[in-house]
């Protein structure tokens, strides 16, 4: 697969106007956040958009101090892999590939490269490596696809796996790929300052005010030891880890947080933009102090 960069500032497809039919249109909203020590607090007064366009832009994460990488539809529908810098506020491709889409971008361990599912013009879904100095990518595992999501423990990738169920593996060498879990949910996040895999269990939901909840797991990759953090918000899936005692997810149009030892969700604010709804996934940098939140584009 032939790489093709854009090294210099690019505006963000700001006039496209034609939606993808596969997917819902989201944008980015970006917010003030305050970590106090089990307390976050979300300041609605300061959400933005960040990105503005009747397409696809989602999964973001940010992989330094000061760059938010996401996923974004192009006028074609494939899908390249955004970088949006907040000290000068501008928007870099660091993919544009005419015949693949990339997803789910997370800067690796070792910092040398951007991590991406890739959906190949074969239509396989694998893991790629794209190097953070515009060189070209490397296929990271060729066997194991179609890989869904996943997050990084020890230079090696923990994988959802699409299939029936989907499951979640970690390789911990080309001969030893362990399944750590079947039938899971789509977020995938490593414990910070740990080696713990993440996830929502799917397997086992309970019933609250008429609707379901699932586990959160916990899979301990050096221990290999099982723990559990409480249960999703109801009919929710998508949380991240704000720091090692601290999860966040969202429900509707709110944000919640728990300590990880507790079983209780505390509301921490609110998203009050117009035409927007449905928060799913969330970025979180401790260094701006910024939540950066993906909701749907309602429809007109």
């Amino acid at each position: 697969m032939q790489l093709k960069v854009l090294r210099f500032f690019l505006p963000l497809f700001v006039t496209l106007t034609t939606p993808l039919l596969a997917q819902v249109n989201t944008d980015l909203i970006v917010m003030d956040i305050q970590i106090k020590g089990s307390k976050a607090t979300v300041y609605y007064r300061t959400a933005k958009l960040l990105t503005n366009r009747d397409a696809y832009d989602n999964q973001p994460n940010f992989i330094n101090k000061k760059q938010l990488a996401f996923s974004a539809a192009d006028e074609k529908g494939n899908h390249d892999i955004i970088i949006y810098n907040f000290e000068s506020e501008k928007f870099t491709n660091l993919t544009k590939t005419p015949n693949t889409s990339e997803y789910s971008p997370a800067l690796t361990d070792c910092g040398l490269f951007i991590s991406a599912v890739t959906v190949e013009e074969d239509g396989k879904q694998r893991l790629w490596l794209y190097p953070t100095n515009f060189g070209e990518p490397e296929l990271l595992y060729d066997d194991i696809e179609p890989v869904g999501y996943y997050d990084w423990y020890d230079n090696k990738a923990a994988m959802f796996v699409l299939g029936n169920p989907n499951t979640l593996v970690y390789p911990y060498s080309k001969s030893e790929v362990l399944t750590i879990d079947k039938n899971v949910g789509r977020s995938i996040k490593r414990k910070p300052k740990s080696s713990i895999i993440t996830y929502v269990d799917k397997n086992n939901p309970q019933e609250k005010d008429g609707k379901m909840i699932y586990p959160i797991l916990g899979f301990d990759i050096e221990k290999k030891t099982h723990h559990k953090y409480g249960y999703t918000l109801p009919e929710a899936e998508d949380f991240i880890w704000l720091n090692h005692k601290l999860m966040l997810m969202g429900s509707g149009n709110q944000v919640f947080y728990k300590k990880a030892s507790d079983e209780v969700w505390s509301l921490a604010g609110k998203v009050e933009l117009p035409g927007y709804s449905n928060i799913s996934r969330m970025a979180y940098s401790h260094k701006l102090k910024k939540l950066v939140l993906v909701l749907n584009r309602n429809s007109p």
